[in-house]
């Protein structure tokens, strides 16, 4: 996902931020831990248990849909001690053709697939509730919620389901619905959908929101209160944006100096403030992994990838040196902000750039599951099938459980509790760890 101008008004803002003076670098810098860039046989420990999926229906679909980033699979914990595991059903594709005063729906919308849907009770395994449900595109479809809820994307609505699996309308969009991502704490959304200008103030009601011709579309962006959909900022794109946020602002990057970029966080209330600086020779990409520790993915002079774990206060907490032989990162984090799972697309080489790459080239697909804290690894293995796109890596609400889906199972792994975070750092609300 490329990062893009935020808000229309950034430019002007991150022009006038040039020649600030920023918050220092720390005098002694941190020392920077290696990510293990092998793809072991054996994962770094035995999974507690593990569930087969052929017989729920699942089969991996083919390396010739590798670099597509089709989203074939969700794996989520509904709570500590159930698994929603929903995939595409393989079948014959439905193309359709957009009829008169219809013409929202974009030719890849018309891409009709079915999606199964399974609840799983661990650590048997037993399937508590299942469901068919139908989408229109092969991109993300679904986003965990807490209390065991979830969000499905549909062309240009959003549906709630919970355990049951039933599906109840929540927002409409007068555009196919692109791109979706929300604050570590989840009251607030970031959308954005593809529509007319003229439809970007409309409300988001499910009810209200008209549905009007997209020759002239473009990108709307927007920040909506999760509870009411009342939109609180609106912006247009020519692409879509990677925007985070928490629930107190959405933080900007601003270019200065050389390789120099000012961390700017922009109240929901009003005003900004500086949170540091960081150094990196490329766009560096921002993600909350708690309402304040925020993780940042940097470029060294040299070309190779870093991770920089910082505080909301400009405090480093941790650093580590990413592997060049290991493309295409995703970052899962647990409910509560404790422990992250980064994975990867391992290859035979080092890979720099937008260098292209075989299917020869392709070792695997590498998970890493990290403190927060700390950076420390603390769980190593691999998933498969490989999927470009995520969605086989889940990690439980307290961090304590990870599922993985690896040689024809969703293994399910047991960890210690989490490291306790600085005390700059907060955790989400409390959420009572699993009875293990």
């Amino acid at each position: 996902m490329k990062t893009a101008v935020l808000m229309a008004a950034l430019g002007a803002a991150a022009q006038a931020q040039d020649g600030l003076i920023s918050a220092p670098e720390p005098k002694i810098p941190l020392p920077a831990q290696v990510l293990p860039d092998r793809l072991a046989d054996m994962p770094s420990q035995p999974p507690a248990f593990a569930i087969p999926v052929e017989p729920l229906g699942f089969s991996a679909p083919g390396l010739l849909y590798f670099g597509l980033n089709n989203s074939f699979v969700s794996l989520d914990f509904l709570d500590e001690n159930r698994l929603l595991f929903t995939f595409r059903v393989p079948g014959l594709i439905r193309r359709g053709t957009a009829e008169a005063g219809d013409a929202t729906r974009e030719a890849s919308s018309y891409d009709e697939r079915q999606i199964r849907a399974v609840v799983l009770a661990l650590p048997a395994g037993t399937v508590e509730d299942e469901a068919l449900w139908t989408v229109h595109d092969r991109a993300r479809y679904l986003w965990m919620l807490s209390g065991g809820r979830f969000l499905l994307r549909d062309r240009d609505n959003l549906l709630q389901g919970d355990a049951t699996l039933e599906l109840k309308p929540f927002l409409h969009f007068a555009g196919p619905l692109l791109y979706l991502e929300m604050d570590p704490m989840q009251q607030f959304l970031v959308a954005d959908s593809r529509e007319p200008a003229e439809a970007a103030q409309y409300p988001t009601d499910h009810s209200k929101s008209p549905r009007t011709p997209a020759a002239n579309s473009d990108l709307a962006v927007r920040i909506l209160r999760r509870d009411s959909g009342q939109v609180m900022l609106v912006s247009r794109s020519r692409s879509t944006v990677h925007l985070p946020i928490n629930a107190d602002g959405y933080l900007e990057s601003l270019r200065g100096s050389g390789g120099n970029w000012l961390l700017n966080l922009n109240y929901f209330n009003g005003g900004s403030a500086i949170l540091g600086q960081i150094d990196s020779s490329c766009a560096p990409l921002f993600d909350f992994l708690s309402e304040q520790e925020l993780l940042a993915t940097i470029c060294t002079p040299l070309g190779a990838g870093k991770l920089v774990a910082m505080g909301t206060d400009g405090r480093r907490l941790w650093q580590a040196q990413t592997s060049d032989a290991a493309v295409w990162p995703l970052v899962v984090r647990a409910l509560d902000g404790s422990r992250l799972a980064r994975e990867a697309v391992a290859v035979t080489h080092p890979v720099h750039g937008n260098a292209s790459i075989t299917q020869d080239e392709i070792k695997g697909q590498l998970v890493e599951v990290l403190d927060a804290a700390n950076g420390r690894v603390v769980l190593e293995t691999r998933a498969s099938p490989i999927l470009d796109a995520g969605g086989n890596v889940a990690l439980s609400p307290s961090g304590r459980r990870v599922a993985v889906l690896n040689a024809g199972a969703i293994q399910v792994f047991e960890l210690a509790l989490p490291p306790t975070l600085p005390s700059s750092v907060r955790l989400a609300p409390a959420i009572h760890p699993p009875d293990l």
